[in-house]
């Protein structure tokens, strides 16, 4: 994937505080202000998000409750970019530096949860947020309008920008809007994610790629004539288990984790199909690339085992992020000057 945008996550450690000009130190005490004005607003967003609780590529009421905020605030919206329809950019100013913020919205399947410290869901089954992604659009937002208001009163030249990206928890919508160049023109883009602690992070991201494998057998009466049949779920079960034989021999960096999807309807047929759903990540995608091979070489000699044919479908993947640590450095030193 071209890398075209910069994103700072920042470091672990603490500079000596920052030697600010006055001008600056004025400025960062109104952005503060204008959050602090924002906090009842930016609590309902966050509340709504958190109820709307839509899967990736389906958080249209998410999407359009941030959008519609935004154009409120006086940004220009641009709805449904990348043909993706819930992502989204606002924007606010003209020329440069061009600031860009990250803000994802979507939940995930079967975490449905009312708001208390205990596991206790409000629809059994149904998705909800376990990854804080309904405090990161409206926190991020509420960020890009207390820079807006500045460019708005003349103390800051450039152009804020809000990203609506969607689908984090699997597509990964920053993918498809960095293929379409929606992020060449920035100077720096940031990012964050709710986490329980606050820090300026730099251990970059884990690289995955994320795929099926299918396996393809012979059904038969599993009683009257199994010798007829070719289990795809012997399959599934020779491919599964030598991936985790596996697990001794790769680096302590590695990740492999998977799902059985469909695993045959009843006991007594042969199953003549079956499905696993799999992610392999590492700190760098040439770890991953190296996994992944081994896996598809077990999905053959799987398939071998069991007489049966086996097909592995790429679903997506990404690379790890690219830390700037010149960027990061800074955001430690607003940390630190911001202070608990």
């Amino acid at each position: 994937m071209r890398r075209s945008c910069v994103v700072v996550l920042g470091v672990g450690f603490v500079l000596p505080p920052m030697v600010f000009a006055a001008g600056d130190i004025k400025n960062k005490e109104e952005v503060i202000a204008s959050v602090e004005n924002q906090r009842a607003d930016l609590i309902k967003l966050s509340d709504q998000i958190w109820g709307f609780a839509e899967t990736a590529l389906k958080e249209t009421k998410s999407s359009k409750l941030l959008a519609d905020h935004a154009e409120k605030q006086g940004f220009k919206v641009v709805r449904g970019v990348a043909n993706l329809p819930t992502a989204f950019i606002a924007s606010y100013g003209e020329g440069r530096p061009i600031i860009g913020i990250l803000g994802e919205f979507d939940a995930l399947p079967g975490l449905s949860q009312k708001a208390t410290p205990v596991k206790e869901p409000v629809e059994p089954g149904a998705a909800g947020h376990g990854c804080g992604h309904n405090l990161f659009g409206p926190g991020s937002l509420g960020a890009a309008t207390a820079i807006k208001e500045l460019i708005q009163a003349g103390k800051l030249k450039g152009t804020i920008r809000f990203y609506g990206t969607p689908a984090e928890e699997a597509v990964g919508g920053k993918i498809y809007m960095a293929r379409e160049g929606l992020f060449n023109d920035v100077d720096v883009c940031l990012a964050w994610h709710p986490a329980d602690e606050t820090l300026a992070d730099v251990r970059s991201s884990q690289a995955l790629v994320d795929f099926i494998v299918e396996f393809h057998g012979k059904a038969a009466h599993a009683a009257h004539d199994p010798w007829n049949g070719r289990s795809a779920v012997d399959g599934l079960e020779l491919f599964t288990h030598g991936l985790n034989m596996m697990r001794e021999h790769v680096k302590p960096s590695v990740r492999m984790h998977y799902v059985i999807q469909d695993g045959g309807l009843v006991p007594n047929i042969v199953p003549e199909y079956a499905k696993l759903w799999c992610w392999v990540r590492d700190w760098k995608r040439t770890g991953v690339d190296e996994v992944f091979g081994r896996a598809k070489k077990i999905a053959e000699g799987a398939a071998l085992m069991a007489g049966v044919e086996s097909k592995v479908i790429v679903l997506g993947g990404d690379y790890e992020m690219l830390v700037n640590m010149t960027g990061a450095k800074l955001l430690n030193a607003n940390l630190t000057w911001l202070g608990p």
